[in-house]
């Protein structure tokens, strides 16, 4: 392809993606099609000959849009946010149209120096200390597992430098809660700790973790034997924004030298609200934590923060230099590959810094209070509305309801609530996340997508009760 067909063809993707936002909220918010459906209109056996791009964008049109849920349109509800501000889409573009490559400093330094920037920037608009040193990765779930690395490396005196963990004498210990994000135990299998090691924590009646119960855990296991090595805390909870108390949960961590790494990869966002800051309490006192501005707060997919406190605990765990890859100005620099698991990395600053550049920090701050005043303005609306409950304390943007008819429990009850759920996402005017809470069934409505308004969360409150209470 020369640049000239690239300008022509790039002209006719941007005003695709224009008039795709435009008629989103146009289309059935889930897609409708069933397993196997793209596959079958798609060839099975690669074009011999070139094909002209057209044919690309017609079947986008018709075959692609088709087998799309859309997270961009205003009656999303479902799962968090994946918002994709169009300023930061053009970072994207830019950043996969430079085709730079950050395997070291000298390689393309300002995929170097911007992500330092916009790291930093970040950590001012959340409130951070400057004790605080941040990186993007891809998503949370590496970021968990890189600080779960980090932990046992601390804890077995870097036992990779030698037998690994099979050389440790008693095995090192995780701490988590129930509500923990299933990506941490994730994490916390593929660096080794093995199963029966992730001790799970018991929660409150709000979904938190209880700093009693892990201090009593902490000396169980120290009294067996075993070597407590790092908690992970959650700040807004996949399935109800829960936020353990980070300042009591640091207090036992500090006692039994615990690595503590929090996850905020939802909730992180909304610490750019000064008002929202009380939630994450104690964060100063962390190791490690992770926010994903990939969600609520609109970058495009993928961009997520690691932040820690010791960095070069970080770079002697992660560090890799290859002769190929050193330069005279090494000392001096700052060589990303040296801060998470992959040797090069795409220039995903831009995302973010065309975002904060566009929308300004008040910007990013209006929308993220109108989501907050829609989600309150809807729980006044469930609360008052006969046989439905709001199930646990809404501390952000997202709501555990249940429909709960008279005479009817359990797994009746069960197959009810999944019923109307499915006929609300079938239906095409919204997508809304069943979930299990308390052995139950329940629905999750996350308000958060770029273009919701008002009107789209009355709509969606109207769709339940319609949908709840048909016979």
């Amino acid at each position: 392809m020369t640049p000239e067909e690239f300008r022509r063809l790039g002209h006719q993707i941007v005003d695709w993606v224009a008039d795709y936002r435009e008629r989103a909220a146009s289309l059935p918010v889930m897609s409708r099609v069933a397993p196997g459906d793209i596959k079958a209109q798609l060839p099975a056996s690669p074009p011999q000959s070139p094909e002209g791009f057209d044919a690309v964008l017609r079947d986008l049109d018709q075959v692609i849009v088709r087998g799309l849920s859309h997270w961009q349109h205003p009656r999303f509800f479902g799962y968090f946010p994946s918002n994709g501000e169009l300023s930061s889409v053009l970072g994207d573009y830019l950043s996969t149209g430079l085709g730079v490559l950050g395997l070291s400093w000298q390689s393309s330094p300002a995929l170097t120096e911007v992500e330092e920037v916009v790291t930093d920037w970040m950590r001012q608009m959340v409130g951070l200390s400057d004790a605080w040193s941040g990186v993007i990765q891809d998503t949370a779930s590496s970021c968990t597992l890189v600080a779960l690395i980090c932990a046992r490396e601390r804890s077995s005196g870097f036992s990779l430098a030698s037998r690994g963990l099979q050389g440790e004498a008693v095995p090192l210990v995780v701490y988590v809660s129930a509500h923990s994000h299933s990506s941490v135990e994730k994490a916390a299998l593929l660096a080794g700790f093995g199963r029966a090691n992730i001790h799970v924590v018991p929660t409150d009646a709000k979904y938190a973790m209880q700093p009693g119960a892990l201090a009593q855990a902490v000396r169980d296991d120290l009294t067996a034997g075993r070597r407590p090595c790092a908690v992970v805390a959650t700040c807004g909870t996949t399935a109800t924004t829960a936020f353990d108390p980070l300042e009591s949960i640091a207090a036992v961590a500090a006692e039994h030298g615990l690595w503590m790494h929090v996850d905020a990869a939802m909730a992180g966002s909304a610490m750019i609200l000064p008002e929202c800051r009380p939630l994450w309490a104690g964060i100063e006192r962390a190791d490690s934590l992770v926010m994903n501005p990939h969600k609520w707060l609109g970058v495009a997919f993928d961009c997520s923060l690691y932040y820690v406190r010791d960095p070069q605990h970080l770079v002697r765990v992660m560090s890799t230099n290859p002769s190929y890859l050193q330069s005279a100005v090494d000392s001096r620099v700052k060589n990303l590959r040296d801060w998470g698991i992959p040797l090069g990395r795409r220039f995903r600053a831009l995302k973010l810094w065309c975002l904060i550049r566009e929308q300004g920090v008040e910007g990013l701050q209006r929308r993220l209070r109108r989501d907050l005043d829609n989600a309150r303005w809807l729980e006044v609306q469930v609360r008052g509305e006969p046989h439905w409950r709001v199930l646990a304390p809404v501390a952000l943007q997202t709501l555990c309801v249940r429909h709960e008819p008279p005479g009817l429990e359990g797994e009746a009850l069960d197959r009810h609530t999944l019923s109307w759920a499915e006929r609300v996402n079938t239906s095409g005017e919204a997508y809304v996340t069943p979930a299990v809470l308390d052995g139950r069934w329940m629905v999750r409505l996350s308000v958060g997508s770029l273009t919701t308004e008002r009107e789209h969360v009355a709509a969606l409150w109207d769709l339940l009760r319609a949908e709840a209470t048909r016979t």
